[in-house]
């Protein structure tokens, strides 16, 4: 048959419609959108008795690369919120409703016998009992026609969808049947839902069903296994047995697979159902085309004729057979040669069971490749608008985990889940709550469709004469801040913007003598209005600004960022604050980068909000289920890092050019805080130094964010030759300093993806409430007696002394004892050597420091960790705290048990007191450390506490030193 062309069809006697005679149904293994459009089909069913249609992804692909689809294609193009699978889906659809449409007066004349259409549920859910179902019921409740078929292919998890929606009145049909054990179970299955229909009270007459068994694919694999076994046989009886199966077995399959039909379908219990209305579940012969040029073009019509079956042929079959088909009933004829078929097949030695098995398998990836090619044809095909503007994004992988890649790439475009995640299915990660935190998807287009709120939030600050913006925050409320803060340099008429996350006396006095508090604009910034720090900040500073300009005007100096309904609004409403700006309840802490908790204090210091957020818009268009998905800038980085953490290089070496240096500290947060828990994460590694390829394991990948223009040379150099040796590196070149918010959003749909991948909620923190809930405890505990828990070192020498609890002390000691027999006897040695001791091959060496956050300490601090680092080979991290227990700290304690702790205090030389409480901001930050060292310990990991005097340069000298000749 031409499909394009006119059919010429005979004028006498025509063998189709002579298969109506026998009870066979002739129906179409195909479709094309020219077939409705140019009356075709309405010929084939006038002329030819067609009586229905098939379709699959392999038929669809070949109409859409041969251009059928270009217009309907094209019309899609500005769609941003399809991907190629629901692209194909909406055209396949129309195709399906207007065959439906063309067919309905044959499923009326028929009384529903006849008259359907098929169409498929994504290959990729053939092992999928549930995905399955979802899929089924919603094309179903798409196509909306009572003779749509849904096909569901006959695995072992298709089945039970199979009975269960039938049960539910949906037409199926069932393919992918070879085994006539298989059969039987999908018969049975039809049954049980058939009857499950109709105690529901359905109309059991409307539901429809057939068994497709695929035939030619049969003969395909036996006669390759018998040619083999002739190739090798000397004996002439063999032969001659083996010669006699040739081209055989398919049809004696089925003619023994229609003999169980007649069977079933003639039980006392499904007569019971067919007084009812109930119609049988018709077998279907599908693979009928003849691939062997020596057997006959129609075989597999002309043999398998008989009542109440339906053969679906490709059009060259069915112009072959209306020109020469001969019809018979012949379906029924020779079942004992049929039998005995089977018997000399496996007296030769070949298995049935092995046989279908394949065929079932092989069938299961034929489709699933097919569908795949559909999508890249539909991708190619589809004309994109304007294509953005975004950063460069390469990647350079071993072939391990380059295959990975491949393999979940592959699987996100197939199942469509950059759809769904854009859609926010909770499905992707764990099906908790994810649903509820992805309001940062579409923040940034709502922020520029407001931006005149945030203009002229920034001409009020900027003509309110103020010097200074302080911005009071913990976490993902200040992060993003100092990034731009530390970014971008001061903008002419605007105040300079500076950030305060930390309890830390010293830190806190340090920024306060870096501003004019009469003369300073405080952001206090806290999403949930609980939070510690924020709370004790605002008392703090809402006192010493009262002494400064005096109660009544302190509060117009103050503005709060804060989640609607949130206890800190309620604080800025009693103080009368200058303004307050709301969060977005579907946003968590570390994804709030482009929300409020971002660009408020980015308009604030002068940014140019809207040229900021339409550079990030051109991420977000980027990162949309309409660009193909190995085009995607997030979901492929996000591909490549759950990828590597799936195959143990769960170390992310954050790599920076100078001037956007600070971006590290934010994606360590987003990046820690987001895919560290249940035992599993992303342990991101930034401000670590570049060293030379061998002080490096095979635990790690490494990320360049260069700036265009303003790279450091030994940089390159340094990232080039991790390359050549083989590192994997993903480099990201940033055009300048105002796509800075592209990579916001591009890291935080990787992160999702990443967190999909790991099979984790990426968007909860349970272990940084674990460490809230004991800080809380534990300054309540102050409040209520003036002291915290007294302790006890297990090691004290010249100033400095050891904390830890019962177990990592057992081992310590131990291990400490056997040192001490080969050294000089220093405890602090021998346990700092003991502790070291404990990082093996892929672990990783923290730092977790609870003191000022400056130049002076964090020199010192890197010198300590890039000992530990070139001696042990091993990552390293550095925080201080507390904010990092808002950030890594919740990986450190719900990730892999793969780190190793050093925690730093230290006594404070000058303490401030927290106005409106007994305590005081060092009891605060003791507090949040000994909560933080529980929770480790709670959590079975490595943790050494080293508790410094009130000389803190001196002590960290120290321990670098003691470090140094441990190592």
């Amino acid at each position: 048959m031409n499909p394009v062309g006119t059919l010429e069809t005979a004028k006498a006697a025509n063998p189709l419609i002579q298969l109506h005679t026998f009870g066979q149904s002739i129906w179409l293994d195909y479709i094309r959108r020219d077939l409705m459009k140019s009356g075709e089909l309405q010929r084939l069913i006038t002329e030819d008795g067609l009586c229905g249609m098939t379709s699959n992804p392999a038929i669809f692909e070949k109409s859409i690369a041969g251009g059928q689809y270009q217009d309907f294609l094209d019309s899609l193009a500005g769609r941003s919120d399809l991907d190629a699978k629901g692209r194909y889906e909406l055209l396949a659809i129309r195709d399906i409703q207007d065959a439906a449409d063309v067919l309905a007066p044959v499923y009326k004349n028929t009384k529903k016998r006849d008259g359907y259409v098929s169409l498929e549920v994504s290959p990729y859910l053939a092992h999928d009992t549930n995905g399955t179902l979802d899929e089924a019921r919603r094309l179903w409740k798409s196509v909306a026609r009572e003779n749509l078929m849904i096909k569901v292919p006959g695995t072992a998890e298709g089945i039970p969808a199979f009975r269960q929606l039938i049960s539910e009145g949906i037409n199926v049909n069932v393919t992918l049947l070879f085994a006539q054990p298989v059969y039987g179970e999908v018969a049975s299955a039809f049954i049980d839902g058939v009857e499950k229909f109709a105690a529901s009270g359905g109309d059991v007459s409307k539901l429809a069903s057939v068994a497709s068994f695929f035939i030619s694919r049969i003969d395909v694999l036996v006669d390759s296994l018998v040619n083999d076994k002739l190739a090798k046989e000397t004996d002439a009886s063999r032969k001659a047995k083996l010669q006699g199966i040739l081209g055989k077995v398919a049809i004696a399959n089925g003619k023994l697979t229609y003999e169980a039909y007649e069977r079933i379908f003639s039980s006392p219990r499904w007569k019971a159902l067919a007084a009812k209305g109930a119609q049988t579940q018709r077998v279907l012969w599908a693979s009928t085309s003849t691939k062997n040029p020596a057997y006959r073009d129609v075989v597999y019509i002309e043999e398998l004729i008989g009542p109440d079956t339906v053969n679906t042929v490709p059009p060259a079959t069915l112009d072959a057979f209306r020109d020469h088909g001969k019809s018979r009933q012949s379906l029924t004829e020779k079942l004992d040669a049929a039998r005995k078929t089977m018997a000399d097949l496996a007296s030769v030695g070949i298995v049935m069971k092995n046989v279908t098995d394949k065929l079932t398998a092989d069938g299961v990836k034929l489709f699933a490749d097919a569908f795949d090619t559909l999508l890249v044809v539909v991708e190619q095909n589809t004309k994109p608008t304007t294509a953005p503007k975004i950063n460069a994004q390469t990647a350079s992988l071993p072939a391990d985990l380059d295959g990975a890649v491949k393999k979940n790439l592959s699987d996100w475009r197939a199942t469509g889940k950059v759809r769904r995640l854009w859609q926010g299915d909770a499905s992707l990660w764990t099906g908790e709550d994810e649903t509820k935190w992805l309001g940062w998807l579409g923040v940034a287009e709502d922020q520029l469709a407001h931006v005149s709120e945030l203009n002229a939030f920034a001409d009020e600050v900027k003509s309110g004469g103020f010097s200074d913006v302080l911005l009071l925050g913990m976490g993902g409320s200040s992060l993003c801040p100092e990034v731009l803060a530390l970014t971008y340099s001061q903008t002419p008429g605007f105040p300079r913007l500076h950030i305060l996350d930390s309890t830390d006396p010293a830190q806190i006095r340090s920024v306060e003598q870096k501003v004019n508090l009469a003369k300073t604009l405080f952001i206090v910034s806290s999403k949930s209005g609980s939070t510690l720090e924020p709370n004790i900040y605002k008392q703090y500073f809402f006192e010493r600004v009262q002494q400064a300009i005096g109660p009544d005007k302190a509060g117009s100096r103050f503005i709060a960022i804060t989640d609607p309904g949130s206890k800190m609004q309620l604080v800025a409403e009693r103080n009368s604050f200058r303004n307050i700006f709301y969060g977005l309840p579907t946003i968590g802490g570390r994804y709030s980068a482009l929300s409020n908790f971002g660009m408020i204090p980015a308009a604030a210091m002068g940014l140019d909000t809207q040229k900021f957020l339409q550079r990030t818009k051109e991420m977000v268009d980027a990162c949309k289920p309409s660009t193909p998905v190995e085009k995607n800038p997030g979901v492929m980085l996000g591909l490549i890092l759950g990828s590597a953490a799936r195959l143990r290089r769960d170390k992310i070496t954050l790599i920076t050019s100078p001037g956007i240096a600070d971006v590290g500290a934010w994606l360590e947060q987003l990046i820690a805080e987001s895919t560290g828990k249940l035992g599993k994460g992303i342990i991101p590694v930034d401000r670590e130094t570049l060293g030379a390829p061998d002080v490096y394991g095979n635990d790690r990948i490494f990320a360049y964010l260069s700036l265009e223009g303003a790279s450091d040379a030994a940089q390159d150099t340094k990232v080039g030759v991790l390359e050549k040796a083989g590192q994997p590196v993903i480099r990201i070149n940033l055009a300048d300093i105002y796509s800075l918010g592209q990579e916001f959003f591009r890291w935080e749909i990787a992160t999702a993806v990443a967190g999909s991948i790991l099979g984790i909620n990426a968007f909860n923190q349970p272990d940084v409430e674990a460490s809230k809930i004991v800080t809380k405890q534990l300054t309540s505990e102050y409040e209520s007696t003036g002291a915290l828990p007294a302790e006890k070192p297990i090691v004290e020498e010249a100033g400095v002394k050891f904390f830890t609890d019962e177990k990592n002390a057992a081992e310590l000691a131990k291990a400490a004892a056997a040192a001490a027999g080969s050294s000089s006897g220093d405890a602090l040695k021998d346990y700092l050597r003991a502790h070291l001791s404990r990082l093996g091959e892929n672990d990783y060496f923290a730092l977790l420091a609870y003191i000022e956050m400056n130049a002076e300490h964090e020199s010192l601090l890197q010198t300590l960790r890039m000992l530990v680092r070139d001696r042990k080979r091993v990552a390293t991290c550095l925080g201080f705290g507390p904010r990092f227990l808002h950030s890594t700290g919740q990986a450190y304690k719900g990730g892999p048990n793969s780190g190793v702790f050093l925690q730093i205090t230290c006594d404070d030389a000058q303490d401030l007191q927290v106005p409106g409480q007994k305590y005081t901001f060092g009891v605060v930050k003791a507090a949040q450390a000994r909560g933080d060292f529980q929770v480790l310990a709670d959590r079975k990991r490595r943790a050494l506490r080293v508790h410094l005097g009130s000389d803190v340069k001196a002590g960290l000298t120290k321990l670098t030193e003691l470090i140094k000749q441990t190592l």
